[in-house]
């Protein structure tokens, strides 16, 4: 899925080999794994793990090269890195487009982003629900960048605010960008400490914050609140799930989560490929860790398709409303 704090950055330099969109010769393929194997050097977040990972590549190479359809390779090369080092951001894309110049790259990202969060899937906010006793559900599918949708966002928290519990259904949301922060400051009160990112070029942590003010209503610090998860849920939407448990906030419930605790930035490696490269990875202030590869633990681990009905009656015990 798209990165977990998604500032899309394509690395625009001059690489060698422009391929058609239908074919590749096997110049190309060189030139894909060869700088794909030097960003993995230099920057992907474990030293040890991306020098290991760029030299198994360039010694595969043979294999590459057999693969002449780009579209195949971008999918056998993605399967190879995630198995080999078991991080689901790590992953090379294809364009049928070239990315050559400013032109494109606008052109690409622009497309990414409609395709990941426009407006045929309203944004990610797939279902907002008043349940019996008061209780609001909201199902969110991704969050998307907060200048495409931080106002749709703000207005579906607002609205949920009259809720006297609320349940957030991450069962089926893959992640995105920093709306998932906007979200936490409907849910607490004042800025709370949040997961930051550590930066392995720049050798940087970057501390953060729930936001101190939000527009509209919050749903606030203290009424109940459930979190429904599932082996789908990852990156940003596991985020959100293990800093509000981190800060006794949250009740989460369902199926332990993806993994996914590196960001990435997309690296361009060839006139028609990126590679979707982790440089950083959240750590959470209050933990001192976080959930990639292992997932976010419920607290009351239970089968996806159980969770919902499972929290809505923990919330009407919470709330005294038990038949």
């Amino acid at each position: 899925m798209i990165r977990h704090t998604l500032a899309a950055c394509l690395l625009f330099t001059s690489f060698t080999g422009a391929a058609s969109a239908a074919t590749l010769t096997p110049a190309d393929i060189h030139n894909v794994v060869a700088n794909a194997a030097n960003l993995l050097e230099k920057r992907y977040v474990d030293p040890d793990l991306g020098a290991r990972l760029a030299r198994d590549i360039r010694n595969q190479s043979a294999i590459w090269e057999k693969e002449q359809d780009p579209e195949a390779l971008a999918r056998k090369v993605t399967d190879w890195l995630r198995a080999a080092s078991g991080d689901g951001h790590l992953g090379l894309g294809y364009s049928k487009e070239a990315l050559t110049d400013t032109a494109a790259e606008e052109d690409f990202s622009a497309a990414e982003m409609d395709r990941w969060y426009g407006p045929q899937i309203n944004h990610g906010i797939e279902k907002i629900e008043r349940l019996e006793g008061n209780v609001m559900l909201i199902d969110l599918r991704v969050f998307p960048p907060a200048s495409m949708a931080g106002d749709i966002f703000s207005a579906a928290m607002a609205l949920v605010a009259q809720g006297d519990a609320l349940i957030i259904d991450l069962r089926k949301n893959g992640g995105g960008a920093e709306t998932v922060n906007l979200v936490t400051g409907y849910l607490l009160d004042g800025a709370r400490p949040l997961s930051g990112i550590y930066n392995r070029p720049s050798d940087t942590m970057q501390a953060n914050v729930s936001p101190s003010w939000v527009p509209g209503r919050r749903f606030g610090g203290t009424k109940p609140l459930y979190i429904l998860t599932s082996h789908r849920t990852f990156s940003a939407a596991e985020a959100l799930a293990y800093d509000l448990q981190a800060l006794g906030r949250a009740t989460i419930v369902g199926e332990v989560t993806g993994g996914g605790a590196h960001p990435y930035e997309m690296r361009r490696v060839h006139d028609h490929f990126t590679l979707d490269l982790p440089e950083g990875r959240s750590v959470n202030p209050i933990t001192g860790g976080n959930w990639q590869g292992t997932g976010v633990q419920p607290d009351v681990r239970i089968p996806a398709d159980k969770a919902l009905e499972t929290a809505l009656r923990l919330a009407h015990e919470k709330l005294g409303r038990a038949e």
